[in-house]
């Protein structure tokens, strides 16, 4: 009975100390991210560096989705969004011709976006 508990209260700290670490890695994504970016060019591991700029690219990608997803005008769903670096590139199609520049503006305005390649592309009405 003794074995039984002893067991239990094991597997207990096993359990809180996995949902510990996934839960510090999940409250400060952005973070890492800036810092990974950062740090990126100085790692000394090739397969920890290409890791973290991964970690980084897609967390710079995700600001700028969040970014476009605040401002309603804009259809956020047919614009997709490449960034390598702090380099952003904006690809898709927009329903009208002022769009195009506000998504870039947007994009810009993100902190650690270097710079914005835009290619978006009016959408057409179907039938033409």
């Amino acid at each position: 009975m003794k074995m039984i508990e002893g067991i239990r209260a094991a597997l207990g700290v096993v359990i809180l100390t996995a949902s510990l670490g996934a839960w510090a890695q999940a409250s400060a994504p952005a973070a890492t991210a800036a810092s990974a970016m950062a740090a990126a060019p100085a790692a000394v591991s090739g397969a920890t560096s290409k890791k973290t700029i991964r970690q980084a690219n897609r967390a710079l990608r995700r600001k700028v989705y969040a970014a476009l997803a605040k401002h309603k005008e804009i259809d956020a769903g047919s614009i997709s969004v490449i960034a390598k670096g702090g380099a952003v590139t904006l690809n898709g199609t927009v329903a009208e011709a002022s769009q195009i520049t506000t998504a870039g503006e947007i994009a810009k305005g993100v902190s650690g976006v270097t710079s914005v390649t835009n290619k978006l592309t009016l959408q057409r009405p179907l039938g033409q």
